[in-house]
């Protein structure tokens, strides 16, 4: 589906480019500054370009404002559909961690926040497992689950490494409704315990009896100046540098609250304590 419509999308913006008088995309990429492949990429379908790619096309094209409105408007319906999860897992979960991983090494800073899971750079094998079967399920997509999980594991690399800046915020609703059964979530619990006080990771739990100084209605991550949100059906990529500063705001507020250090160990612990041995 989206294949088609991005092939059409791609069509359109040819066809505006022959109109304008570029008979070639080696001439239209010279008059706009581009590299020849660039426009290729883009007139075949290959690449999803960014607003400013098309932006800058429909400036070079002279196109008129409500063409470049539609447009405008088509790209963003591609790029939610290219981001539903149908579509990002039509393979299953391996390649989706994988380009996290590549996401994660190439950014400063990371910060990771869920309030109802345990966030994926700090789950063990089991507990992967239980996300993944649980997400391949919700969305009717291939369950490579084993190769999900190796790299998954893979990607938690980065919390040792001493250049990165990692923030980690958990919500304790995490543990009181946890995805999985008892001994898995002990193993998590026990994983966690042992990473508080990890140089260059900072770890929170925010106590599930806590007067929340801020709303957010789900998990986000955040890599530097971009901010992934994951809701039910999709994810989305937001860059805006208002937007981005809301995100880091609800980061601040929760930090302002949550435990940390021996008190976030004594939240597992009261957690550990009421778990069935089972």
């Amino acid at each position: 589906m989206i294949e088609r419509q991005l092939q059409i999308f791609a069509g359109e913006l040819r066809r505006l480019r022959v109109l304008a008088g570029f008979q070639t995309g080696k001439e239209f990429a010279e008059h706009i500054g581009w590299i020849a492949s660039k426009v290729s990429r883009i007139e075949n379908a290959r690449t999803l370009p960014a607003d400013d790619d098309v932006d800058a096309w429909l400036a070079a094209v002279d196109a008129d404002e409500e063409i470049a409105v539609r447009l405008r408007d088509e790209l963003v319906d591609l790029r939610l559909e290219r981001d539903r999860w149908k579509q990002q897992l039509r393979h299953g979960h391996s390649e989706r961690q994988h380009g996290e991983a590549v996401a994660e090494r190439d950014a400063a800073r990371i910060v990771s926040v869920e309030l109802f899971l345990v966030n994926g750079l700090v789950q063990v094998p089991a507990y992967a497992r239980c996300v993944f079967e649980l997400a391949a399920g919700m969305h009717a997509t291939p369950a490579d689950t084993d190769d999900a999980i190796r790299e998954r594991i893979q990607r938690q690399d980065v919390l040792y490494d001493p250049g990165k800046q990692i923030e980690i915020l958990i919500g304790e609703s995490a543990f009181r409704y946890p995805i999985c059964a008892a001994p898995v979530l002990r193993a998590q619990i026990d994983r966690l315990l042992n990473l508080i006080g990890l140089d260059h990771v900072r770890l929170g739990i925010v106590p599930i009896d806590t007067l929340l100084p801020t709303i957010t209605m789900h998990g986000f991550t955040i890599h530097d100046d971009t901010v992934i949100v994951e809701v039910n059906h999709t994810e989305l990529t937001v860059v805006e540098p208002d937007d981005v500063a809301l995100y880091n705001d609800i980061v601040g507020r929760l930090w302002e609250v949550a435990a940390e250090g021996e008190r976030a160990r004594a939240v597992l612990q009261d957690v550990l304590g009421v778990l069935s041995p089972g």
